[in-house]
């Protein structure tokens, strides 16, 4: 096995992922997660070591997908840099499709990935715009 560098994988994977979001679909969203898992942000840090916890940091999120009548979620790969074996960075940029057909933009991530037996799985999220 090694570290997943292919875009069709990549994009498969962000593609479930986008769509969990959107659908506030908190088991999917879990199922994206290595654990023990790490989101950085400017202004705050927090870790989780259990597929709820995952799901519990993401509650408030569908209800403001759905405030904003977002429906859709496409990451847009920016950069893909091999770290080891089984990990890579990935940098994405979020594009969202409104209930009116509108692209809305969203926020840019890097993303450190472990590949395992099921395919990419997040073992970090940073976001950076």
């Amino acid at each position: 096995m090694n570290a997943s560098t292919d875009l069709d994988t990549l994009a498969d994977f962000f593609d479930r992922y986008g769509v969990a979001l959107t659908s506030g679909d908190l088991p999917a969203i879990a199922g994206c997660y290595a654990l023990p898992g790490l989101v950085v942000a400017d202004t705050y840090s927090f870790s989780f070591t259990t597929a709820a916890a995952v799901a519990l940091s993401f509650v408030g999120a569908a209800p403001d997908y759905q405030d904003r009548e977002l429906v859709a979620a496409h990451a847009r790969i920016e950069d893909v840099q091999p770290v080891s074996a089984l990990l890579t960075m990935v940098a994405v940029e979020w594009e969202f499709l409104d209930s009116r057909g509108q692209s809305v933009p969203g926020e840019r991530y890097r993303y450190l990935l472990r590949t395992s037996d099921e395919g990419p799985l997040i073992c970090t999220v940073v976001r950076t715009g």
